[in-house]
């Protein structure tokens, strides 16, 4: 995607050929810094400290941590260390482990030696993978997009709504809910996206809205509690949202407050779209309520707030009584039931067991 006309991706290998580039999230949008990671660790406190976010950004990044410890040391003893690292970094998003163990895999059978050339190589693998993944959802999510086009006046854009920030930005490129709006836009299609604020961490002000506007696609901000009062006013045309986790049976595990948009769709019979790559599905679990680790985060994310003043400075200020407790919970679920459709690498699929398992049977071999 483009930022001020210059095509970009989130991370990168750098010209020297071993380290790594990565956007620093945390400074958006009000400062534009790109971050080097030159080992194992830098590559953990990246994905632990929100540098990069996003479950497959996330895949990616650990995926070059990996490479990064493999250049140095090829022995079994540090790959097992890497994996350690690395998979305590996030609890929640299933990219994390997917990339991990397939770095794993394709290094486990190498001699040491072999393994740092091997592993930059599987971790550029993971990386484009990822990319024409998301253009492949982009390609089948736009069908969506027309059809509601199809129902509009002339002249009038398709509205869609979206929630934290499932952008390019989270992933390596163009995104996961926001690759059809990309398509849409770079198309000539009229598409107006309402970009959730998304607290804690401001994620769809700060990043979405960011990366929206320099690509020059239509939006607006608005607060979290807004989206239900669109709907009933017919002011969106379907939602949008990305997913850390969906569960075998379709349950869908994404930013805190994606459950509450989707009852509200629901309710006032708004379609409910879930994007994702097939490297977010977990085979393993059945109940995304009862079985996905829900991580909490520390309390500043809620009780502080980071912008820039009038005078342009950047300052943190707190928001909540000091003293008063603070529970920060980064994710909910929302129920298959609640999800319209999940738009896929390999098609517009239900949220169901049944046609997950028949879209992608390789994953339910290889659980």
């Amino acid at each position: 995607m483009k930022v001020d006309g210059k095509p970009f991706r989130s991370i990168w290998l750098e010209p020297d050929g071993w380290s790594v580039a990565a956007i620093d999230q945390r400074r958006l949008p009000h400062e534009f810094i790109v971050a080097r990671m030159t080992d194992v660790e830098a590559a953990a406190d990246a994905i632990s400290t929100m540098l990069v976010r996003g479950a497959p950004l996330i895949g990616a990044t650990a995926a070059y941590g990996v490479a990064l410890a493999m250049r140095t040391d090829g022995s079994d003893a540090a790959l097992d260390r890497a994996y350690e690292v690395l998979i305590a970094t996030r609890p929640t998003a299933i990219n994390l482990k997917w990339a991990l163990d397939e770095m794993r895999r394709a290094l486990a059978p190498l001699q040491p030696a072999a393994r740092g050339a091997a592993a930059y190589a599987r971790a550029g693998e993971i990386a484009e993978q990822d990319v024409a993944i998301n253009r492949q959802i982009a390609q089948h999510g736009i069908a969506l997009i027309e059809a509601a086009l199809a129902k509009k006046q002339p002249g009038e854009p398709v509205n869609i709504l979206t929630h934290c920030n499932a952008g390019w930005l989270a992933t390596v490129d163009w995104g996961t809910a926001t690759a059809p709006i990309y398509l849409a836009h770079d198309r000539s299609l009229a598409v107006h996206v309402w970009v959730d604020e998304t607290r804690p961490r401001n994620q769809g002000a700060s990043l979405t809205a960011w990366e929206l506007g320099h690509h020059g696609v239509p939006h607006t901000v608005i607060a979290d509690n807004t989206g239900g009062h669109l709907m009933q006013h017919g002011m969106v045309d379907l939602a949008i949202v990305g997913t850390d986790r969906v569960t075998a049976n379709g349950d869908v595990c994404n930013k805190i407050g994606t459950y509450l948009k989707a009852l509200a769709a629901h309710d006032n019979g708004v379609p409910f779209y879930v994007a994702l790559p097939s490297p977010t599905i977990d085979f393993t679990v059945d109940d995304g309520v009862r079985q996905i680790p829900i991580e909490q985060r520390a309390a500043d994310e809620v009780a502080t707030m980071t912008g820039r003043t009038a005078d342009g400075r950047i300052e943190t200020v707190r928001v909540v009584p000091a003293g008063s407790p603070v529970a920060n919970y980064a994710f909910d679920v929302t129920p298959s039931r609640l999800v319209t459709a999940l738009i896929t690498e390999r098609g517009v699929l239900k949220a169901d067991r049944t046609a997950l398992g028949r879209a992608f049977p390789e994953r339910i071999a290889s659980r």
